[in-house]
């Protein structure tokens, strides 16, 4: 978000291919409309509305009013950040409304059917010519705006919709018109749908609708596919599937130990959110037209691997991958922005290589197959320090675990952490738990006095 002093700078300047400053007495909701529908076909950019106009001050909510029904006059409907208030602090009165227009926008916008884009600082009508071009670079569209047959608003969980709504910073509208603007929900006659981003977002059986619309994770022990290794398949909502999946790579990373100078020092084995960085991206610019494909994580001792369905989309190529935006799933991008999980305004891998330059780690690497796109991330490597794995994998653990119970009979969670010290509690108990329910061990006794037993006949 644009600070005060952005403010005053962007303004001295004056409009620009990226910025457009228009006076209170000018913002109509059409006149705005004009600027950012020009700029969501071109680079992306920012229209700022001064509250002062002379000595008098303009109504903040009038024109933040005018911003939204700008947005709703664009076709198809632009699905950007909500329009905010700039100023020097807490308590000052505002300076500016400002609406920003994301780079990278996946459709073609138009204005009562005149398509326009941003020339220096004039929107100007296409031409034939460049109409087509953009089509073409465009033309890609996206699986998240359709409405699965048969689906209904009933198959929303409401409950997780008034949670998002409660801190999107929209509070002029209702809940359901919130949806309406974000792509989530189209109205078909007085019947309100969902949309494909709709269910994946906040879906009762997001997984009924697309299916393959899950995260495969998996940690093997070495630096290959074998046979030894921990799956688990993540399903549910989008937002579910990120934390889930941030949660299993966490808990299968090793943190290093380095001694130095009588010191212990931990670090990971990646910088921090890199990991999560390829995550989220992942999981929110996958094609969900390729029903049936999953996103896989892949764990290995030296690298993590996270593959996406689709290609790179539109323009963006390998080559160019670093410097453009193109969001293939505006909708879901922008409400996994709302919610904190995302940048909206870029897909953060310019942060990953720059994360891993800072720590003097190798370059991640891209690359494309025939339905596919993969980044590829490298662990740290020793460099002679004294270095211990912290977090053993799972299955090395389990086969402690096992090997202690048919030895002594039985194994209580005290002897279970002194057996693996360095790994977390609640991970610990989850051994526990998922072996019980899979029938290997039965559980005794209640509280400080349980402990393990094999189930008979194992």
């Amino acid at each position: 978000m644009l600070t005060s002093a952005d403010f005053r700078r962007l303004s001295a300047a004056g409009p620009g291919t990226r910025i457009d400053v228009l006076s209170p007495g000018a913002a109509s909701a059409e006149r705005l409309a004009r600027s950012l529908v020009a700029m969501a076909n071109a680079q992306g950019g920012v229209v700022l509305v001064p509250l002062r106009s002379g000595k008098a001050r303009v109504d903040a909510d009038e024109i933040r009013a005018q911003a939204m029904e700008a947005l709703l006059l664009a076709q198809p409907r632009l699905i950007v950040p909500l329009p905010y208030l700039i100023r020097a602090g807490a308590e000052a009165e505002p300076d500016a409304v400002a609406v920003e227009v994301p780079e990278g926008l996946p459709n073609v916008y138009n204005l009562d059917g005149r398509y326009l884009a941003r020339d220096g600082s004039r929107n100007l009508a296409l031409n034939a010519r460049a109409l087509r071009e953009l089509l073409l670079v465009r033309g890609e569209g996206s699986g998240e705006t359709t409405v699965p047959t048969g689906s209904s608003k009933d198959d929303l969980d409401w409950a997780r919709v008034e949670t998002y709504a409660s801190g999107a910073g929209m509070p002029d509208a209702s809940v359901e018109e919130l949806l309406l603007r974000r792509g989530c929900v189209v109205r078909q006659g007085r019947k309100l749908r969902p949309t494909v981003a709709g269910l994946l977002l906040f879906g009762r059986q997001p997984q009924r609708w697309v299916r393959g619309a899950e995260v495969l994770a998996a940690r093997f022990s070495g630096t290959q596919m074998d046979d030894a290794f921990t799956r688990q398949t993540i399903s549910g909502t989008l937002p579910d599937q990120i934390r889930k999946a941030e949660f299993f790579v966490a808990e299968n990373t090793a943190l290093r130990s380095r001694i130095k100078a009588w010191q212990r020092s931990d670090e990971g084995a990646y910088p921090a959110g890199v990991l999560r960085e390829a995550v989220v991206n992942a999981i929110a610019h996958r094609d969900y037209r390729l029903t049936g494909a999953q996103v896989h994580v892949l764990v290995f001792a030296d690298r993590v691997e996270v593959k996406s369905p689709g290609r790179l989309p539109g323009h963006v190529t390998l080559k160019n991958l670093i410097r453009e935006r193109y969001s293939r799933n505006e909708a879901i991008v922008q409400v996994l922005a709302d919610m904190g999980f995302i940048e909206r305004l870029g897909y953060g891998i310019d942060r990953m290589v720059r994360a891993m330059k800072e720590r003097n780690q190798a370059a991640p690497t891209f690359s494309e197959g025939e339905a596919t796109f993969e980044v590829t991330l490298f662990a740290r490597v020793p460099d002679g320090a004294a270095v211990a794995a912290q977090a053993a994998p799972q299955s090395a653990r389990i086969e402690k675990l096992l090997g202690f119970v048919r030895k002594s009979g039985r194994i209580t969670n005290r002897e279970y952490q002194e057996l693996c010290p360095d790994v977390s509690a609640e991970s610990l108990r989850r051994d526990f738990v998922e072996l019980v329910e899979r029938g290997v061990l039965m559980r005794v006794g209640d509280k400080r006095g349980t402990y393990y037993i094999l189930k008979q006949g194992l």
